[in-house]
């Protein structure tokens, strides 16, 4: 199933990876962002807006329509759960860094914001 999964969503596993290791790595003060408002915001959209565009992109790509509800739950879904569950391992896990309610509406509104865009390719390349 993992090889499958590898076959299938090998851009998706591997922003999913970098995404857990910038979440739960100790990283310190970007002195750049300190001068843009709500930079760390942006990020999280940013990355999870990505990575539910890719989802889409791997997803629509391999052949037959996929169904509204597989797309809905991989595209839409599982970025958003995995917000929630990286949030949650920051405040519990680490030590150095913490879990925002914050973070993880950005997290969704990414997720919310690439789905779109994944909806518009599903439209355009259909």
């Amino acid at each position: 199933m993992l090889t499958n999964l590898m076959k299938r969503y090998p851009l998706s596993l591997l922003v999913t990876v970098i995404i857990v290791v910038l979440s739960l790595a100790p990283i310190g003060r970007v002195e750049f962002a300190e001068d843009v408002p709500l930079a760390d915001k942006w990020t999280h959209m940013v990355m999870y807006g990505f990575l539910a565009l890719v989802v889409w992109w791997e997803t629509v790509r391999r052949g037959p329509r996929p169904s509204w509800s597989y797309l809905l739950v991989v595209g839409l879904l599982l970025p958003i759960a995995l917000g929630g569950i990286l949030e949650i391992l920051q405040s519990t896990l680490t030590t150095y860094r913490s879990g925002e309610w914050l973070d993880f509406v950005a997290d969704a509104l990414g997720a919310l914001v690439g789905s779109g865009l994944g909806l518009l390719f599903l439209f355009f390349t259909r």
